[in-house]
């Protein structure tokens, strides 16, 4: 560990906190004798660290990582506000450690930790959703870009907000999200118009949604459209979780609450 504090110098001089991303048991070992706080973030916690921040999806990019790992320890109480804190992680597999130091409150407030760990839905439709999302931007349909809306939780209240375009071909179905031939049948319905709604626990509710509350006052960035529009709107006026490809520049974005809180680039996830 000596050799390692060396190396560190000021960068570990007087922080608050270090947050190690997903480190093998090995590296964790090397922290024991670390006098500040020693968080883990990662998807499991197969350390049995105290404390650990979960990372329900594999952000590719470091700011996400980092933005998801401290607005946890934040919303856990494990840091404070303007806290200083260390952050360790791997760029890619097998690749030294990036050593970045920052304040907590370097990041504003995005909402994207609320998004998985407070919403109505478990964390684990969301995310299953996301990878849906990603995959069908990644190839589209056919090789064509295609756009589409997932609204997740909150689901009786989102039906009685919406009206069918269609028929409904989940309607006597008790198919749930996650399932890889599930999955196929979501990619193929998408390049239909209207929105998919999906229960807390991930049962797929309906496809053919048109959302009806009003955008009056909800504010998107601009250049996003309809589809983004009614993800905002819908998350408003519920407790759902709203998850949108764009089919004009393929990004996949989540709303919450009635604002823009996730943007990911399929092509780099």
């Amino acid at each position: 560990m000596n050799e390692l504090r060396d190396l560190l110098g000021d960068l570990v001089a007087d922080v608050d906190a270090v947050f190690l991303f997903s480190p093998n048991a090995s590296f964790f070992e090397e922290f024991d004798d670390v006098d500040e706080e020693i968080v883990v973030v990662g998807p499991e916690n197969t350390l049995d660290a105290e404390p650990f921040v979960e990372l329900p999806i594999d952000f590719t990019d470091l700011e996400g990582r980092l933005r998801f790992g401290i607005e946890g320890a934040l919303e856990q109480g494990i840091v404070d506000e303007g806290d200083e804190v260390l952050c360790v992680t791997e760029v890619l597999d097998g690749s030294e450690n990036t050593l970045v130091r920052v304040q907590t409150n370097d990041f504003s407030p995005s909402g994207v930790y609320d998004m998985f760990v407070n919403s109505r839905a478990d964390a684990s439709v969301v995310r299953d959703v996301f990878e849906v999302a990603i995959e069908l931007g990644k190839k589209g349909q056919k090789g064509k870009p295609v756009g589409a809306l997932f609204v997740v939780g909150d689901a009786g209240k989102v039906m009685n907000k919406s009206r069918p375009l269609s028929y409904n071909p989940f309607e006597k179905s008790h198919v749930h999200v996650g399932d890889p031939i599930v999955n196929v049948m979501l990619k193929e319905f998408s390049r239909l118009d209207g929105a998919f709604v999906i229960s807390d626990a991930g049962k797929i509710v309906s496809a053919y949604r048109y959302l009806e509350p009003s955008a009056e006052g909800v504010d998107i960035p601009k250049g996003l459209g309809a589809r983004h529009m009614a993800a905002g709107a819908v998350t408003r006026d519920t407790m759902a979780t709203a998850i949108v490809l764009s089919e004009s520049d393929g990004l996949v974005r989540a709303f919450k609450g009635g604002e823009l809180v996730l943007e990911i680039d399929p092509e780099e996830y």
